[in-house]
């Protein structure tokens, strides 16, 4: 058997470069939770093999951990253990969540595997390695290059991964595709190097696919690093390469400076053409509403992280920030787990230490890879200069975007390659034995630890998604699966508390009725309300929670103290999100609904929301949301003047589409008979949802009086052919139009 053990060792530790292809629907975020899933897995049986050949005197590398840079990702790993500890919460720092796959239990694995490859690998190994990624890579690329192609053809390939906004082939995200193949095509350039015959041809195409799957894949900072990276290899072309070469070099580099001269001087047409990548860099600007969302989140969160700069907050905690310094006036994103550059997040997480060690980490690769270098002729196809490119570009891209599982194990296995090229003792291999019970019993040991970690959350994950298939078709059972899914106990709970709120809130709220609606929400109810005690910190669970509470069904009685409760901490947590106040707000507003009108207490609870909204609108004055719902309230309150003074306010703010504000603004306008601006406000009404025909029916009414009535008649004409009953709801405007419509014929 240990032989047997033996042979497969080495295919444990390239198996991991095989995930990048794995895709499984049936579960909660299909492109990443499958990954991470294997790749614990792949992880922890890999251990628990190297520990049974360990003790059963199986000769290691043990020698090439004498490299002072061999102990950098565990002395990592142990400060982001120790921050974590201190941290917000090191439960959840530790298991994360489906939805990313990272937490210190993923990085605990990566980490294994660079020490596994370390001490166990030999050029053969090596050379397995980085075919594997390379070859992979290219499958990767080239079912990017088909989703780009068929997606602008606007057909759809059915052996093709969906394509939701940016080709993200079997990674499911354009940043994560295009960080993945910026480090592997320099591991492609490396097997070509060497390549011969149809191999040679393989990996040539599996570059030109790699490059051009970056590109469509539009993500600005790895085309950026990419430049970066193509910069400094024609410099160094330009200055050690042969007459010819050094000539084509320098050329090269003329070439890229008149281009990006040519590109910033008509950068503003750039950035309307119809090809992504181009208009996507052509766009980039302080003003550009993503880049200027970058921005403020770097400099905010990185204000916040001064606070504990020692000890940082913990392993998947940089959303606990984020929230923190939220701003809708300012950042483009409503929930946030990352800041989108990889040395912030790890200050963020691990503090002063963490980002001290990252940045060994990078530093003791790039000595490395020069080491590597000097061992061989110079040349743009040396070993070591490769190695170079690959963490050039690794670490300028890592300032725009963040470090996934596949990235960094990326990373973690090249280094252990790179240290294991370079070691000098590649003869003196080291046995440890020991009584055979031993071996055994620290191997069952280890793999056992696949039950807790991959099993259970795995099946959790299963009984998620089957239960999120049956919520609108049978919510009892749905409900069913949700509850045996949290009796495993695992950490997917807080998960299931945002499926829960997606679930009722946006499907089914609307599509329910009767008991079925009741089921739904006191389910999503009694599941957010027990992770808002569990998770004091979460500022998403009590945001959901204030929300579901506010869509209750229709006689359901609140329990106001309660839901105040929740929205204080939602507040607390996040101060600038809106949701809490209007809900807030909305507390107030609807024990108003069912008093008298005109009575006092009605008046009171109007003046008790109006307050709130006051409050909110004063520390965020730039929505118009705020303005036009107290111009609603007050205009209810009988003071006009200060209605006329909350909208005139409002108007200027309102440059873009904006649901939210616009339902407040036309009940205001449509209250005060300004038709031409309720004309305004119901058409973006409109065209955010052509087939709400209860709006689009009230858009022909104001137009008609507006003094527009051909279009408004053009309205009714749409309406005869696609809901006429709706038009008999209202027999005045329908005569008048009718009458209209006679007296043009």
């Amino acid at each position: 058997m240990t032989d047997r053990l033996a042979r497969i060792f080495p295919y444990l530790l390239i198996a991991s470069a095989i995930l990048p292809l794995v895709y499984v629907s049936g579960l909660v975020y299909p492109y990443v939770a499958p990954k991470t899933f294997l790749l614990q897995s792949i992880g922890i049986i890999a251990l628990a093999i190297f520990a049974y050949l360990a003790l059963s005197g199986r000769p290691f590398f043990y020698g090439r951990l004498q490299n002072w840079f061999s102990w950098i990702p565990l002395a990592l790993l142990t400060v982001a253990y120790v921050s974590s500890v201190f941290g917000v919460d090191f439960y959840r720092s530790f298991w994360g969540l489906f939805d990313r796959g990272d937490s210190l239990l993923t990085s605990t694995v990566i980490t294994i595997f660079f020490y596994l490859i370390l001490i166990s690998a030999d050029r053969q190994l090596l050379e397995r390695l980085v075919k594997t990624i390379a070859v992979v890579a290219g499958i990767v690329a080239g079912i990017a290059v088909l989703q780009w192609f068929t997606t602008t053809l606007g057909g759809k390939a059915l052996f093709l991964p969906p394509v939701t906004g940016r080709i993200g082939s079997t990674l499911g995200n354009a940043a994560f595709l295009a960080g993945y193949l910026s480090m592997s095509l320099f591991i492609i350039l490396l097997v070509l190097r060497d390549a011969v015959g149809v191999w040679r041809n393989v990996f040539k195409i599996a570059a030109v696919l790699s490059v051009l799957a970056i590109l469509f894949a539009a993500t600005r900072g790895t085309i950026l690093a990419l430049i970066v990276t193509g910069i400094v290899a024609l410099a160094y072309v330009a200055r050690s390469g042969e007459e010819k070469v050094r000539r084509g070099a320098r050329y090269g580099l003329l070439a890229l400076a008149v281009f990006a001269g040519i590109f910033f001087v008509f950068r503003a047409e750039l950035a309307q053409v119809q090809f992504e990548p181009v208009s996507r860099i052509a766009s980039i600007s302080i003003s550009d509403g993503t880049v200027a969302s970058r921005l403020f989140v770097w400099q905010n969160v990185g204000t916040e992280a001064l606070q504990r700069p020692w000890q940082g907050y913990g392993a998947e905690h940089i959303a606990h920030l984020f929230n923190k310094i939220y701003d809708p006036s300012n950042i483009v994103e409503q929930w946030f787990d990352r800041s989108h550059n990889a040395f912030l997040d790890y200050f963020v997480q691990y503090g002063i230490f963490g980002l001290g060690l990252y940045l060994a980490l990078i530093g003791a690769f790039a000595v490395s890879a020069w080491r590597l270098y000097r061992n061989e002729a110079p040349s743009i196809l040396n070993y070591g200069f490769l190695f170079l490119l690959f963490i050039t570009t690794y670490s300028v891209q890592n300032f725009f975007v963040f470090d996934t599982p596949h990235s960094l194990w990326l990373l973690y296995a090249m280094f252990a390659s790179l240290l294991v090229l370079l070691d000098d003792s590649a003869e003196s291999a080291l046995q440890i034995r020991t009584p055979l019970f031993v071996s055994v019993s620290a191997s069952v040991v280890i793999l056992l630890a696949v039950i807790p970690t991959i099993v259970f959350p795995l099946y959790s994950n299963i009984l998620l998604t089957k239960g999120y298939l049956l919520h609108l078709v049978d919510v009892k059972k749905a409900n069913a699966y949700f509850e045996r899914g949290l009796a495993v106990n695992t950490y997917a709970d807080l998960e299931y508390g945002y499926q829960a709120y997606d679930m009722y809130t946006a499907h089914q709220a609307v599509q329910l009725k009767g008991d079925d609606l009741v089921s739904a929400y006191q389910y999503a109810l009694s599941l957010l309300t027990a992770n808002f005690k569990k998770y004091p910190y979460d500022a998403r669970t009590a945001t959901y929670l204030g929300h579901v509470m506010d869509t209750a069904p229709p006689k359901i009685k609140i329990d106001d103290a309660f839901d105040r409760e929740v929205l204080a901490r939602a507040i607390e947590l996040s101060p600038l999100r809106a949701q809490a106040w209007y809900m807030t707000a909305n507390i107030s507003l609807r024990k108003a609904d069912v008093l008298p009108v005109g009575s006092k207490e009605r008046e009171s609870y109007y003046r008790e929301a109006v307050r709130v909204l006051e409050t909110y609108s004063e520390k965020e004055p730039t929505l118009p949301v705020p303005k036009y719902i107290l111009a609603t309230l007050y205009y209810a309150l009988g003071d006009k003047v200060t209605a006329k003074k909350w909208a005139d306010e409002a108007l200027p703010l309102y440059t873009e589409i904006d649901i939210a504000a616009a339902r407040p603004a036309v009940k205001y306008y449509i209250a005060i008979g300004d038709w031409r601006s309720a004309v305004r406000f119901l058409a973006d009404l409109v065209e955010d949802n052509p087939s709400d025909y209860d709006v689009l029916y009230d858009l022909a009414k104001v137009t008609y009086l507006a003094g527009d009535p051909t279009v408004a008649l053009r309205i009714v004409e749409k309406l005869r052919k696609e809901n006429p009953a709706l038009l008999e709801t209202d027999q005045n405007f329908l005569n008048a139009i009718t009458a209209y419509e006679q007296s043009k014929k």
